[in-house]
């Protein structure tokens, strides 16, 4: 290979858990070297709370059971893990329901898998106006224009019948996640 040419396929790895209030606390070093051990490169983190972006010649499905399984073994901490390509990433900012809302309001639950028709419907009658929530493929739209602290739809997820892993970034992070994958593409 020459160099400067990339192999395999740029994603967005999600932790759920890790480094909040002091509990599963993680190093990002840690967490890139632990992503390079499993053969990814040009591995990037974002903040301290479990966003990576590289390049895993790993299809999506292999590399999240691979990193949750290597994050275990050598970081002692079980967090979920979430893996979407870059694609999937743009998708999520181009399909957004919220456009026109303050970016500090929106944040998006990216859901493990894509939910099932009845468990999209589950999620779907969640209210608590003024707050929004929209279910688009394998993420969870919510407007929240009281803020994250005090609102009422997260809280409701967490309550329902729909068991799937979800870890919740906000448009923010969203965005720069986005940047950097397309650095790499």
């Amino acid at each position: 290979m020459m160099a400067g040419m990339t192999t395999g396929k740029t994603y967005v790895v999600l932790l759920r858990g890790i480094n909040v209030g002091g509990h599963n606390k993680v190093a990002m070093a840690a967490l890139r070297a632990t992503c390079e051990s499993v053969g990814c490169t040009e591995v990037a983190t974002y903040i301290q709370s479990g966003n990576v972006v590289l390049r895993s010649t790993r299809s999506a499905a292999d590399l999240r059971s691979t990193l949750e399984a290597a994050i275990a073994n050598q970081l002692g901490v079980s967090p979920v893990v979430v893996v979407r390509t870059a694609a999937q990433i743009e998708s999520v900012l181009a399909d957004t329901p919220y456009p026109d809302a303050d970016e500090g309001t929106v944040h998006v639950a990216f859901l493990a898998k894509r939910p099932s028709t009845a468990e999209a419907a589950v999620l779907s009658e969640i209210q608590s106006p003024p707050e929004e929530l929209a279910v688009v493929g394998d993420a969870v739209y919510l407007h929240l224009p009281n803020g994250l602290g005090r609102a009422k739809i997260p809280v409701q997820l967490g309550r329902r019948s729909v068991t799937i892993p979800t870890t919740v970034r906000n448009w923010r992070t969203v965005t720069k996640l986005h940047e950097m994958a397309s650095a790499l593409r």
